[in-house]
């Protein structure tokens, strides 16, 4: 049996006029369009994650402020040290947030970066993309359901990766594991991963894969031609993608078919 996962693939990542575009997305998802329309017989299930977010961010400028009372701009990187020396500000819940920064860098994943305003939950931009979703749709048609699974809701804390946030808050439930999620990709003998960023929320999907069920990485079958980086950050998850193929991940393009 055979699942397709795929990651964010969201007009704020796929179109070119996306809040927050990643260059050849539009293309990605032209070749996972079609790679789904080729394979619908042999596809028994497609799960698609969701980026979701509010204007009061976290990861948005909105949410933070200098002493004069001024936005950083996106892609500006803030850190525990700027929040105490008082560069940067949070404008809600200051504790929560500095709790979270702490925690980040102690566990040495992404200095966190202020993006600019995407995938607003209700906007255009939080959609899926049209060649993506009228895919889906199709298949769908021959009796098929796919899952949404919404990440990101809680505004204190990143949550690139299908499974838990970055920082894992005992008293938010969205931000923990999501067990049932894992339990229902393992109930299938091949998994497809698709979806925008790779170097981000795919990257961070297969990593916590590695760390929470490395069982299922040798069932994962990672659709290459279907994912982009993140100009900047070309190679920050080499090494998750490298972990991956040595457990047993297979690389492939939607040149094969199931």
């Amino acid at each position: 049996m055979n699942v397709l996962l795929i990651i964010d693939p969201q007009n704020d990542f796929c179109k070119p006029d996306g809040a927050l575009y990643v260059p050849g997305a539009e293309n990605d998802m032209s070749r996972l369009a079609f790679w789904i329309h080729a394979n619908s017989e042999k596809l028994d299930h497609i799960i698609v994650t969701l980026d979701s977010h509010y204007i009061n961010d976290i990861s948005h400028p909105y949410f933070w402020e200098d002493a004069q009372g001024n936005h950083p701009k996106p892609f500006t990187q803030i850190t525990l040290k700027d929040v105490q020396s008082g560069k940067w500000n949070p404008v809600f819940m200051p504790e929560r947030a500095k709790e979270y920064l702490k925690r980040l860098e102690q566990q040495q994943d992404y200095t966190h970066v202020v993006w600019p305003e995407h995938c607003l939950i209700g906007s255009e931009g939080h959609a899926i993309y049209k060649p993506v979703f009228d895919a889906i749709s199709q298949w769908q048609r021959t009796g098929q359901f796919f899952q949404p699974v919404m990440k990101g809701e809680y505004p204190f804390a990143e949550h690139f990766g299908a499974f838990a946030a970055q920082v894992i808050f005992d008293d938010v439930p969205d931000t923990k594991l999501n067990d049932a999620l894992i339990d229902e990709l393992g109930q299938f003998e091949n998994i497809y991963i698709a979806g925008e960023a790779k170097s981000h929320c795919v990257a961070n999907t297969i990593k916590q894969l590695n760390y929470f069920a490395p069982g299922l990485v040798a069932k994962l079958n990672i659709l290459e031609d279907t994912m982009s980086n993140v100009p900047g950050f070309e190679n920050v998850a080499d090494n998750i993608y490298k972990e991956a193929k040595d457990i047993g991940a297979k690389f492939i393009t939607t040149a094969q078919m199931l």
